[in-house]
């Protein structure tokens, strides 16, 4: 599988693409005036304390208060106070009211919710994560080898400086490293942790004492691998940052670093932009005939697989398996390209054959194993359904690039032009026994107006007769459907 990485590069947005195949598999999108946020360490002041909801509101300098629950809370350093570990304790006892505290952002703000925080630091480097307050030492499950796993672990036991409290996580990237290598990133987190700290004896609470990279070093720090082939980069500063980045920490990969000039836009190769509009789009189109559905809501995202236009060859429940299958490669690259995260419920179309049942789940599950985020899926409910879940951090590709619809209020309808004239009626009526006037005239948009003076001409007629005063209208372009005024006269 050859894996491609495009970055556009602008001075008010950055966006990346990974290519799989030809085929674009995610997008990344990072505004200069709205940089996330994830990774970013702050020094906070709890404002406060929930005990009911064992959590805490902490002020980091943002619009709104972060949210730290007492699950995330771990023992600080001494500089910020000895905290205990959360366990079942309640919150007052970990945490009281302008206390100040280093914490890290979990998850970005999203719609009405402040940041997430966790008092656990990690600082990641290409190989390994640090965690400057837990004396573990863990290993990427996505290293299936068990005899690589352990020489990764014992390697790092060894590198370790005894006097260190820490401990790390080995990275995936890291398979196949030598000693040298792990010992360089050691050495590279050690010096940053020593920064932070002493950044944040000189920070006041609600400042910020470290942010992570910018987008385009993060997606090389953590998604790079062996499998990528080329990464081409349309901005020439960009270029020679990323170059030296890369030489310096992925030495491997600067080879494969391309300045692009070409006379295209590079969004435009293997149709990204096209690739981009779609993905905001509701339904989505599979090679058979059927398609896919994809509602997001604030509480969960629902997909509904259709069979659509596709008939099959042989019978319906073969046709029905055979557009679950297909559906199921296309909902892990919807999944991965749109960003959706939470709680998502995937309709099938039902199958009555179990096996049929486990062959869909199981693809299902092949299909999301390349996906970054971690991802659990529950079996098919008694429902037909499927459960699963995806971890969330950023804001999804919709709510990063759209906003509500200022028509409908994201409801994805509006009323129609019949009750709204309805409504006129009746808005009519009600200012006739309030008011005294001479005539009426009614505002409103184009279809409205033309439905009363055509389809309901007759029933203005007899409200005209029964109020005893003539109505007028006047269209008016800059109302939508569902406005209107009624004014006296």
């Amino acid at each position: 599988m050859s894996e491609e990485i495009l970055i556009n590069v602008t001075p008010q947005e950055t966006r990346v693409a990974v290519v799989e195949n030809g085929m674009l598999q995610e997008v990344y999108v990072e505004r200069t005036r709205k940089r996330g946020i994830v990774a970013n360490i702050y020094k906070g002041k709890v404002i406060r304390v929930l005990p009911g909801m064992q959590a805490a509101f902490v002020d980091i300098g943002l619009e709104r208060a972060a949210f730290l629950h007492a699950s995330d809370i771990q023992n600080g350093s001494k500089m910020i106070g000895e905290l205990p570990r959360a366990e079942e304790r309640p919150i007052i006892d970990l945490v009281r009211e302008g206390q100040e505290l280093l914490v890290q952002v979990l998850k970005d703000p999203l719609g009405t919710k402040g940041a997430r925080l966790s008092t656990l630091i990690t600082i990641p480097a290409r190989f390994l994560v640090y965690m400057p307050f837990v004396a573990h030492i863990g290993v990427s499950q996505r290293i299936e080898s068990e005899e690589e796993r352990e020489r990764l672990r014992q390697l790092v036991e060894q590198l370790k400086d005894p006097s260190e409290a820490g401990g790390y996580i080995v990275r995936t990237a890291a398979e196949g490293v030598t000693n040298e290598e792990l010992k360089s990133d050691m050495v590279f987190l050690t010096r940053i942790w020593e920064s932070i700290q002493e950044r944040a004896k000189l920070s006041k609470a609600g400042e910020v004492v470290h942010e992570d990279l910018p987008l385009t070093m993060r997606v090389l720090r953590d998604m790079v691998g062996i499998e990528v082939e080329k990464i081409r980069i349309d901005s020439r500063e960009a270029h020679q940052k990323i170059s030296k980045f890369v030489s310096k920490f992925i030495p491997e990969l600067t080879q494969g670093i391309e300045l692009y000039s070409g006379p295209r836009p590079i969004f435009d190769l293997y149709s990204i932009e096209d690739e981009i509009q779609r993905a905001l789009s509701q339904r989505v189109q599979l090679k058979s005939g059927g398609h896919l559905i994809i509602d997001q809501t604030e509480a969960m995202t629902t997909i509904d697989v259709n069979t659509g236009g596709f008939v099959g060859h042989r019978n319906l429940e073969e046709t029905i398996f055979k557009t679950n299958l297909e559906a199921t490669s296309a909902i892990a690259r919807q999944i991965r390209l749109r960003n959706l995260g939470g709680i998502i419920i995937i309709d099938f179309i039902d199958m009555t054959d179990e096996q049929h049942k486990r062959q869909v789940l199981r693809a299902l599950e092949r299909n999301l194993e390349k996906d970054h985020a971690k991802t659990n899926i529950s079996e098919v409910s008694a429902l037909g359904l499927v459960q699963m879940t995806r971890k969330r951090t950023r804001e999804s590709l919709e709510h990063t690039l759209c906003e509500l619809c200022p028509t409908c209020g994201g409801r994805g309808t509006v009323k129609t032009p019949e009750t709204v004239c309805f409504e006129i009626f009746r808005e009519i009526l009600r200012e006739s026994r309030q008011y005294e006037a001479e005539n009426f005239l009614v505002l409103a948009a184009a279809k409205v107006i033309d439905l009363l003076l055509d389809e309901e001409s007759g029933s203005v007629a007899e409200l005209e007769a029964f109020i005893g005063k003539p109505i007028t209208f006047q269209v008016e372009n800059q109302y939508t459907q569902e406005l209107f005024d009624v004014v006296l006269q």
